[in-house]
């Protein structure tokens, strides 16, 4: 079971300059940010889709395509149980089920599926090296920026910890599949003293491990890693650039907005 998401494609989007990708997908989330009308939001869908197809990333969206179909799924029956308007075409329990509700509900699973797909884009093309040095060269303290790149460490971690433990336990005849789903939850409630003490140990080896090559001790450390901006970096940006002014446009207009009716 792959716990990174990173796929090494070599494509132009992995090429990319690790603070013009982050500056990406500030740009498509301020995009998404702006617009509630599914019909707004289809032709960012199309461009993540054709940037999925070109980065070949497809392996890592299937297997989230269950969490994909759930949020949206989820969202718009959320919303047409709380946005109440519109004129009804039916009343099934607490849904209120009107045009505008089925809009309004499925254009913010859309807008959520579309964030979801931003971040799964940009793990599959971005290093962890990439992503600090990125947040560096935007003038993200260096403390700051170590600090967020190990979330994506320890995340994989904790994963990669749980899954040796609860296959230890299955060797040893432990039966994690059998019995109702309660059960089977409460089977995993024992496997979580291990994971947690493994973690914290794991933990505090990198503590020592970081306090023996000196971090902290300088204010601007030095990096191994180093990239250039590129014509094609600069055609990226002011693309991002134009496409967050038209969905600021699209807002400003009303066109990205459900009119209840």
């Amino acid at each position: 079971m792959p716990i990174y998401l990173y796929l090494d494609r070599r494509t132009f989007i992995h090429r990319l300059h690790p603070t013009v990708k982050i500056l990406a997908i500030v740009g498509i989330f301020w995009s998404v940010y702006w617009v509630d009308n599914p019909i707004a939001l289809a032709p960012l869908g199309v461009l993540l889709l054709v940037a999925a197809q070109f980065t070949r990333a497809w392996p890592n969206f299937y297997s989230l395509r269950w969490l994909f179909i759930l949020v949206i799924f989820a969202t718009t029956l959320t919303w047409m149980i709380f946005y109440r308007q519109g004129k009804p075409l039916m009343h099934l329990g607490p849904l209120f089920v009107s045009r505008a509700s089925l809009e309004y509900g499925f254009g913010r699973g859309i807008k959520l599926a579309e964030l979801l797909a931003t971040s799964v884009l940009f793990l599959s093309t971005t290093k962890v090296e990439e992503f600090g040095f990125g947040l560096a060269k935007l003038g993200v303290p260096y403390r700051v920026g170590f600090a967020i790149t190990l979330a994506f460490r320890l995340v994989p971690l904790f994963i990669d910890s749980a899954l040796t433990v609860v296959q230890a336990q299955s060797l040893r005849g432990y039966d994690f599949s059998s019995g109702g789903l309660i059960t089977r939850v409460r089977r995993y409630v024992p496997v979580t003293v291990p994971v947690f003490m493994g973690a914290l140990r794991k933990a505090n080896n990198m503590a020592m491990a970081l306090e023996a090559r000196g971090f902290g001790y300088s204010a601007r450390p030095t990096s191994y890693v180093h990239y250039e901006i590129s014509p094609l970096d600069i055609g990226v940006l002011v693309g991002i650039g134009l496409l967050g002014t038209c969905y600021f446009l699209i807002y400003y207009s009303g066109y990205g907005a459900i009119a209840p009716r």
